[in-house]
């Protein structure tokens, strides 16, 4: 039996990484104003960054067509795979997970499509994706993989530190923040994604307190694997990646931009970890 993975941008995994996993990424939409670009493809993470600091229009995501999955799902079946398990960004942040539902429904009698909501993002996303791809690889069946994605996205930690909540605000995003907009000036909002949702976790003054949330949060959790930093061209990521030598080794940490889907939200210089807890 031979079982593929398919997943979307948000999981912040290259194009060149995810051959090699053999996973294929369905990519979501990046709009500004009234141009949009495809993400991976007409868009690199670089140019989106430079593009969101130039602009003054706030970006925008749109989730991917049920027949991108689709033809995803299609394609899996014409390399000679007898299943699938796609595995999307949270199903409560985005409609990505419902449009690959209604294409796996429109290939039922081609191919089995076992669609699992990650509750995750970011690399938070990408750790199961790996993890997920190397079972697929060494020929799990997709009982035997969703099990393992529903046991990662329960282990699951994704926390964050933002500039700005302007973007999430702005793209609907906000959830269980939203409280936080009006008491906010200099204040550096402290976010828990790991339900799958914007949570409010804190506030810091500056920062430097910001970052030893982030630190004291790691360091809370005990045993922890697949640590990796997440980044919105952060100025300061170095330094905070030398921080957390004395919890995790330095070459034990990941360290990962966060791509044009997720970026769009969380805005510049966001700062944030993913781990899983053991």
């Amino acid at each position: 039996m031979t079982v593929r993975i398919v997943t979307d941008s948000a999981c912040d995994i290259s194009l060149d990484e995810a051959a090699q996993l053999n996973v294929k990424i369905v990519p979501l939409s990046i709009r500004f104003g009234e141009e949009e670009f495809t993400d991976l493809a007409d868009i690199t993470v670089t140019e989106f960054y430079e593009k969101m600091e130039a602009s003054d229009l706030l970006p925008a995501t749109a989730a991917p067509s049920p027949g991108a999955f689709e033809n995803a799902f299609r394609k899996c079946h014409e390399e000679g795979a007898s299943g699938v398990v796609c595995i999307n960004l949270s199903i409560a942040l985005s409609a990505t997970g419902q449009a690959a539902q209604l294409a796996a429904e429109g290939v039922e009698d081609l191919i089995e499509v076992a669609c699992v909501d990650s509750m995750s993002i970011t690399a938070g996303l990408g750790t199961i994706i790996r993890k997920a791809a190397e079972a697929a690889n060494s020929g799990a069946s997709v009982e035997e993989i969703v099990a393992l994605v529903e046991d990662l996205r329960s282990r699951t930690r994704i926390i964050a530190t933002l500039d700005t909540l302007e973007n999430l605000k702005k793209g609907g995003r906000i959830g269980g923040a939203a409280a936080m907009l009006g008491s906010l000036v200099q204040i550096k909002p402290c976010l828990d994604l790991s339900s799958g949702e914007v949570v409010e976790a804190g506030r810091q003054r500056t920062r430097k307190k910001a970052c030893q949330w982030l630190r004291d949060e790691l360091s809370k959790a005990g045993d922890v694997e697949a640590v990796t930093i997440i980044h919105g061209n952060s100025p300061d990521v170095q330094e905070f990646h030398t921080s957390l030598a004395d919890i995790v080794p330095i070459d034990q940490i990941r360290v990962s931009q966060l791509g044009a889907v997720i970026g769009t939200h969380g805005g510049p210089r966001v700062l944030g970890l993913t781990f899983l807890v053991k």
